[in-house]
């Protein structure tokens, strides 16, 4: 691979999103003091008697936002879902509930988390990236979905 077939490459906009994600959870929890976990935020969101709604919405907002910002640089690749209805249905509702009994979700553990060392954290993105595997070798490959 030359510098030109990684300019024109996923590996080039990956990396910088990487890096922007990384740089944004370490400005949130160096300015703010919370972890940019996504599902403790929206959490926080529909709880009642919490007062601190407005960063919270902020921040939705601007991960709503971010694909119009992108395509202002960019266009947006083209996304195709080969689930049904269904299948999204029953995907979300694991993952909500996947995200309550490990008290945290991908971005909360996964990119917050490990950066800070937390042994929990690092325990918490092994396994749900393990079933993750699992779940694409047995959907993909044994059951042919």
């Amino acid at each position: 691979m030359n510098l030109s077939d990684f300019t024109y490459s996923t590996y080039s906009a990956s990396l910088l999103g990487g890096l922007l994600i990384g740089i944004a959870a370490a400005l949130f929890v160096l300015l703010n003091g919370r972890i940019a976990g996504i599902s403790g935020i929206l959490a926080g969101l529909v709880q009642t008697g919490k007062g601190d709604k407005i960063w919270r919405v902020m921040f939705v907002l601007g991960l709503a936002a971010s694909p119009f910002v992108y395509r202002i640089a960019s266009d947006l690749p083209v996304a195709t879902i080969e689930a049904g209805t269904g299948q999204l249905i029953i995907a979300g509702l694991m993952v909500g509930l996947g995200t309550s009994y490990a008290s945290g979700c991908t971005s909360g553990h996964g990119v917050c988390g490990i950066s800070r060392g937390s042994v929990r954290s690092i325990a918490a993105t092994l396994t749900f990236m393990m079933a993750g595997f699992i779940t694409v070798y047995l959907t993909r490959h044994l059951l042919g979905l």
